[in-house]
């Protein structure tokens, strides 16, 4: 089982950034995609951006150009830099984890509140 730990979240005014941080531990399979989707109240949860152990990643059209997704796969940690923050960029970011083979884990998720 993998748990997944964030940190990084909290309140900043539009324009400003924010580095969120995901440190994952248990068994992990070293052929996998982390990475954020987030979730505001009342909506779906979406992708926000990916990256695969071979380093392929996917951004959400909504914050390419102002996100960034890296890994340290030694540390199993995925961070994400977010600039230019919006506030239609606040919402509850979740950590994900997804090996090859199996079910994803999730983190419990940061709260990240841009303000106008």
């Amino acid at each position: 089982q993998v748990q997944l730990v964030e940190s990084g979240g909290g309140l900043v005014q539009s324009g400003g950034s924010l580095r969120l941080s995901c440190a994952a531990s248990g068994s992990i399979f070293s052929i996998n995609t982390m990475g954020w989707f987030r979730q505001a109240p009342g909506m779906q949860r979406e992708l926000v951006a990916t990256i695969t152990t071979g380093g392929i990643m996917d951004y959400a059209d909504s914050v390419k150009g102002r996100f960034t997704i890296s890994r340290d796969s030694a540390k199993n940690t995925v961070y994400l830099q977010m600039n230019s923050l919006k506030s239609e960029d606040t919402a509850v970011y979740l950590c994900y984890f997804k090996p090859l083979l199996g079910s994803p884990s999730w983190g419990q998720g940061t709260q990240v509140t841009v303000s106008s």
